[in-house]
């Protein structure tokens, strides 16, 4: 593994290199799919050992992303997301770890059927194949997507951004050091080490050896991948979540989710962007809420409506309520109905995570029902739209698609079927 922003100086030689990553990283697929349960889980145990004693080293490699991070023009936002520490190396080590105790879903038996002629029929969860990866600041999610890769028996290329490229060739190392002590292939974990953007589109032409390509990150990244790529595109697409606040919820309540979905974490796809307050309840919510985000240092968009009661807020265009802010900006509207709440986030939403306040239990519902997102949470932060959070471990990405997966996506949603059929002779006439 060579270090970040290896120069390859010809069209030629990119080629090369590209066909080499996916040549090797077929080979690998094909031999991992051979390993038992076990073998991938102690493979994903040593690999958290081996992040653990890699910290210093993967710390130092973060110190010199996170220096060049002001000259690459990232926002705090990102330079938040970028940023590690001894705490957030053991989340990712455990991240891990959390993985190797999930079933292997690898070899499920999903139907089964005797057929007039004898044949037995099986429908078999199997692994994808060549997964490629391409991902944006965010070194942590280099070792989730390898680590989800490989407890679904998948080989990964991964292509992070330049701004963790020190970061991100830190971590692959210790984990190809413990692939390698766990006897599992090699080459089932890759990392594109050059930043030229041409290996992009030249892996995104491989279809006959990459199986999935899994774009996260950037609205312009997800564009450029759906409008290249020669294979199936799972896409991580943004997150304009929404918190809204029912005529029937507990103000109490709607006030700490609200605070939670928004300021835990301001930089994350999972954070709330766009408030709703029912309004029966705004003359109560909204003077609370308001202030509180003004304590967090949030400035507020808004409905005319919203700014009638704040008069601090600003006046929101069209745009405020589709937009992803990734910091600390939020949009409020004040809505008269379940239903155009409901309306709202179908329009301006980007089918990733709203959520709904309310104790009544039939609005719940039909929240629920009639919302077109990924996940839906009823009197919950959306800040739980996260593979751990929803007892998945790692995630290798939040799928606004809807088809193969959707939502949080683990070592289940990286893997597909085919049919075994079993005779003793037959013949068709």
């Amino acid at each position: 593994m060579s270090t970040p922003s290896t120069p390859l100086a010809t069209s030629e030689t990119l080629d090369r290199y590209c066909h080499s990553l996916a040549h090797r990283a077929r080979a690998a697929s094909i031999e991992l799919a051979g390993f038992s349960s076990e073998s991938k889980a102690v493979c994903l145990r040593n690999m958290a050992a081996s992040i653990r004693v890699s910290t210093p080293l993967i710390l130092k490699a973060n110190a010199l992303d996170i220096v060049a991070a002001s000259s690459l023009g990232l926002s705090p936002a990102s330079i938040d997301r970028l940023r590690l520490n001894h705490e957030r190396v053991e989340q990712i080590a455990a991240g891990v770890e959390a993985v190797a105790t999930l079933d292997d879903f690898v070899g499920e038996v999903l139907e089964c059927s005797t057929q007039p002629s004898g044949l037995e029929v099986r429908k078999i969860r199997v692994p994808l194949g060549v997964v490629f990866f391409i991902y944006e600041s965010r070194p942590n999610v280099t070792a989730d997507a390898a680590a989800v890769a490989i407890a679904s028996g998948n080989a990964i290329i991964l292509r992070g951004g330049k701004e963790a490229a020190h970061s991100s060739t830190a971590i692959v190392a210790a984990i190809r050091e413990a692939i390698i002590a766990s006897g599992l292939p090699l080459d089932c974990v890759q990392l594109v080490d050059t930043p030229d953007r041409v290996v992009v589109g030249l892996l995104l032409a491989m279809d006959t050896l990459i199986d999935i390509v899994i774009p996260r990150g950037g609205e312009d990244l997800v564009r450029r991948v759906c409008s290249e790529a020669r294979m199936p595109v799972l896409k991580h697409f943004r997150g304009n979540c929404h918190v809204y606040v029912d005529r029937a919820a507990d103000i109490e309540m709607a006030r700490s989710i609200t605070i939670n979905a928004k300021c835990q974490r301001m930089g994350v796809c999972n954070a709330a962007e766009s408030l709703l307050v029912h309004r029966d309840v705004a003359d109560a919510f909204l003077p609370m809420i308001g202030q509180e985000l003004k304590v967090h240092g949030v400035a507020i968009v808004a409905d005319a409506a919203t700014c009638k009661v704040l008069p601090f807020a600003t006046l929101a265009t069209d745009a405020d309520f589709a937009t992803e802010f990734l910091g600390p900006k939020i949009s409020v509207a004040v809505v008269d109905s379940l239903d155009a709440a409901i309306e709202h986030v179908n329009r301006y939403g980007s089918r990733h995570t709203d959520a709904i306040v309310t104790s009544d239990s039939k609005a719940a519902d039909r929240f629920a029902s009639r919302v077109d997102t990924a996940v839906v949470m009823i009197n919950a932060s959306t800040r739980f739209n996260d593979g751990g959070e929803m007892g998945l471990g790692a995630e290798i990405g939040i799928s606004t698609d809807k088809l193969h997966a959707r939502g949080p996506c683990g070592p289940r949603e990286l893997t597909t079927y085919k049919y075994i059929v079993t005779g003793n002779g037959q013949t068709r006439s």
